[in-house]
C-alpha cells in the first residue's frame, strides 16, 4: 500500500539510520497520544499537518517518501519503549492486539511506529485463532459421584479445547450438580454430550444434537466422543433431540438394565454409609450397650437401623425413577418397602424397582384421557394403578420366592470359610480391578453393598481392600522401579497413592490406558490377593466407602490387623507384578 502523500519540505537532510529499538519515535516527536488524546495514536511530526494525508497510512504504517524502512525488531513483553536519542520513555500502545500474545517480528514490520488514530477506521477484529469453532455442553455422572464424574469432565474439556471448541461441563457428583448449565448455554450449544452411568434427564436438551455414552467412554475416549457429537445430524424436529450412542449410527435405544441399576445404587449409597457407620459407633460403648433404652448407644443403633431400613426402598424407588422418571418414584418406593418387610433384601428391591418402573412407564404411555381430565393422570391415575399392581405382585407372586433366594444366599455367604471364602475373595478382587470403575467393577461393588442390608459384611471388606490396591501398587512401583516409568508417570504416582488410600480405584486408569497389556494383569493379580486374604481372615466392613480413613472408626472394620495385612499384601503383589511385566524404558527418564 502506498504511503501517505507528503507536503514539500517535510523531510530534509540525509536519511537517518533507524534506532536499535526499531519503533521508537525520533527527536521532536511528541509523547504517544499527546496531540490527539488517543491511546492508540502516535503524535504527528511537526511537518505532518497536511490535511490530505492518507488515513490508510496511519493504520498500516507504510513508509513515507524518503523515509527508510524500519527494522522489524520486536520488543515482546516490554511495557514501555524508550527513545534512545532523547531519553524519553513512551508508553506501549494498548489495544492493538485483542489477545494477550506479545507482538512478533512480523507484527512490528506491518504496524510500524505509532501513528495518529483515524476515527473512521474500522475496529480491529479478534484473530480467527482466538475465536472458538463452536460451543459444546456436557453432563457427566457416575454411581458414586466421586472420581469418574470429574475425571470425565476434565477429559472432555481437554478434547474439546484441543479441537478449538468452547465447552462447559456440568458434573452431577455425590454432593449434587456443579457448574449447572443455564438455559442460555444450552440454547447456544452446537451439541450436547451426556457421559453418565446413571439416569440424566434429557428434557432440557430437546431440539439439540445429543450424544449419550457411558462415563467411562467419555473418560477414556474423549476425542472420539467429541467427534461423534459434532458429527450428529441436526434434529429432524424441534421437539426430540437427535441422539446417537457412542459406537453406533442408529437411533438411541432406551437405557439398559445396568444403567437403571446403577442409578438406584448411587441414590442408595448415602443410606448405607450413614447406617453402617452409626451402627459401628453404637458398639464403641460395648457390644450390648445399645440394649439399654434411652442411652446414646441405643439412639445410635436406632438411627442406624432406620437408615438401613430405607436402603432397599431407595434402591427400588430410584431404579424405577431411572426407567419411568417421576411416575416411577411412588410405586418404586412402595415396592421396595414391601421387599424390606418380606425379608427379600436387595434382590427384592431390584425386582420391585424394575417392576415399578416398567409398569409406571407403560401406564404413562398407554393411558389416554380426555383433555379436561389429563391433569388427573400424573396425580391420581398412574400412582394409584402402579402402586396397586406392584404391591399385589410383590405380596403374592414375587416377594416369597425372592426372599427364599436371598435367605439362601445370605446363609451361604455367612457360612463360607476356608477355601470357599478365599475363592470368593479372589473373584471379587479380580472383578474390582479388571476395568477400574467399569461395569464389572460396579457389579462387584453393587453386590457387596446390597449384602450390607442383610448384615453380611465380609464381601464389602474384600471389595474395598481390592479397590485400594491398584493405585497404591502403581504408586509404589513408580518409586522402586523408576526406570520403568516416565517422569510424568512418576509424578502422577503421588496423586495415585492418595486416591488409593481413599478407595478411588480410578487412580490406576492413566497407567492402564497407556500400557493395558502389562498394567491390567498386574493390578488384577494384586487385587485378587488382597480380596482373598481379607475373605480368608473373615474381615468384615460395615461402611461401603472411605478407604483407610474409615479404619479410624472403632468397630467399622474387624479384625483390623488382618485387614491391614490384606492391604499390604495386595499392594506388594501389584508392585511385584509390575516390576516383572514392565520392561525398563529405552531412554531412562532423567531424575
Amino acid at each position: 500500500m502506498a504511503g501517505a502523500p507528503q507536503s514539500q519540505g517535510t523531510v530534509s537532510g540525509p536519511a537517518r539510520t533507524p534506532p536499535p529499538n526499531g519503533g521508537a519515535p525520533r527527536q521532536g516527536e511528541q509523547a504517544l497520544g499527546a496531540a490527539s488524546g488517543s491511546p492508540l495514536a502516535g503524535a504527528p511530526r511537526q511537518s505532518e499537518q497536511a490535511p490530505g494525508a492518507s488515513t490508510a497510512a496511519s493504520r498500516t504504517g507504510a513508509p513515507r517518501q524518503s523515509e527508510p524502512s524500519r527494522a522489524p525488531v520486536s520488543t515482546p513483553g516490554a511495557s514501555r519503549r524508550a527513545d534512545t536519542s532523547t531519553g524519553v520513555s513512551f508508553p506501549r500502545p494498548h489495544g492493538l492486539l485483542t489477545d494477550s500474545s506479545p507482538p512478533t517480528r512480523s507484527d512490528a514490520a506491518l504496524t510500524g511506529p505509532p501513528r495518529r488514530a483515524d476515527p473512521n477506521a474500522e475496529p480491529l477484529r479478534t484473530p480467527p485463532s482466538s475465536t472458538p469453532a463452536g460451543t459444546l455442553v456436557a453432563v457427566t455422572a457416575c454411581p458414586t459421584g466421586i472420581a469418574h464424574t470429574f475425571m470425565a469432565a476434565e477429559a472432555l474439556t481437554r478434547a474439546a479445547r484441543a479441537k478449538g471448541y468452547a465447552i462447559r461441563v456440568e458434573t452431577q457428583g455425590s454432593v449434587g450438580a456443579k457448574n449447572t448449565l443455564t438455559p442460555e448455554e444450552i440454547a447456544q450449544a452446537d451439541a450436547v454430550i451426556i457421559g453418565a452411568d446413571t439416569h440424566v434427564s434429557t428434557e432440557r436438551f430437546a431440539g439439540k444434537r445429543l450424544l449419550q455414552t457411558s462415563v467411562g467412554e467419555a473418560l477414556k475416549q474423549a476425542d472420539r466422543v467429541v467427534e461423534q457429537a459434532l458429527a450428529l445430524p441436526e434434529p429432524a424436529d424441534a421437539v426430540r433431540p437427535s441422539v446417537l450412542p457412542t459406537g453406533t449410527s442408529v437411533k438411541a435405544e432406551p437405557a439398559g438394565a445396568y444403567k437403571h441399576l446403577l442409578t438406584g445404587v448411587s441414590f442408595m449409597l448415602p443410606f448405607v454409609v450413614a447406617g453402617g457407620l452409626l451402627l459401628a459407633l453404637s458398639f464403641v460403648f460395648g457390644i450390648d450397650a445399645y440394649k439399654q433404652p434411652g442411652t446414646l448407644p441405643a439412639a445410635l443403633k436406632g438411627i442406624g437401623d432406620a437408615a438401613f431400613a430405607l436402603m432397599v426402598p431407595a434402591l427400588a424407588g430410584y431404579l424405577a425413577y431411572s426407567i419411568a422418571d417421576r411416575p416411577g418414584l411412588a410405586p418404586g418406593f412402595i415396592g421396595g418397602m414391601l421387599a424390606q418387610q418380606l425379608n427379600a433384601g436387595f434382590l427384592g428391591g431390584i425386582a420391585a424397582g424394575f417392576l415399578a418402573g416398567f409398569v409406571a412407564r407403560t401406564l404413562r404411555d398407554r393411558i389416554r384421557l380426555p383433555a379436561n381430565l389429563e391433569g388427573l393422570k400424573p396425580v391420581l391415575v398412574i400412582p394409584l394403578l402402579s402402586a396397586l399392581i406392584v404391591g399385589l405382585l410383590m405380596t403374592y407372586v414375587i416377594g416369597a420366592p425372592v426372599a427364599a433366594l436371598m435367605g439362601a444366599l445370605t446363609r451361604f455367604l455367612t457360612g463360607m470359610s476356608g477355601a470357599n471364602a478365599v475363592l470368593l475373595g479372589l473373584l471379587l478382587g479380580a472383578m474390582v480391578a479388571f476395568d477400574t470403575g467399569g461395569p464389572i467393577n460396579k457389579a462387584a461393588y453393587a453386590f457387596a453393598v446390597g449384602l450390607l442390608g442383610s448384615n453380611t459384611f465380609t464381601p464389602m471388606a474384600a471389595v474395598m481392600v481390592a479397590g485400594m490396591t491398584p493405585p497404591l501398587g502403581l504408586a509404589l512401583a513408580t518409586v522402586v522401579a523408576k526406570s520403568r516409568f516416565t517422569l510424568q508417570e512418576r509424578e502422577a504416582g503421588k496423586a495415585a497413592a492418595v486416591l488409593g488410600l481413599a478407595f478411588i480405584t480410578e487412580g490406576a486408569i492413566p497407567y492402564a490406558a497407556r500400557d493395558p497389556l502389562r498394567v491390567i494383569p498386574s493390578i488384577v493379580f494384586g487385587s485378587a490377593v488382597a480380596g482373598a486374604v481379607s475373605m480368608g481372615f473373615g474381615c468384615a466392613l460395615r461402611a461401603p466407602h472411605g478407604g483407610v480413613f474409615v479404619l479410624a472408626i472403632p468397630n467399622a472394620v474387624a479384625p483390623l490387623g488382618p485387614y491391614v495385612l490384606a492391604l499390604v499384601a495386595g499392594t506388594l503383589a501389584t508392585t511385584l507384578a509390575l516390576v516383572v511385566l514392565k520392561k525398563p524404558l529405552a531412554t531412562p527418564p532423567t531424575p
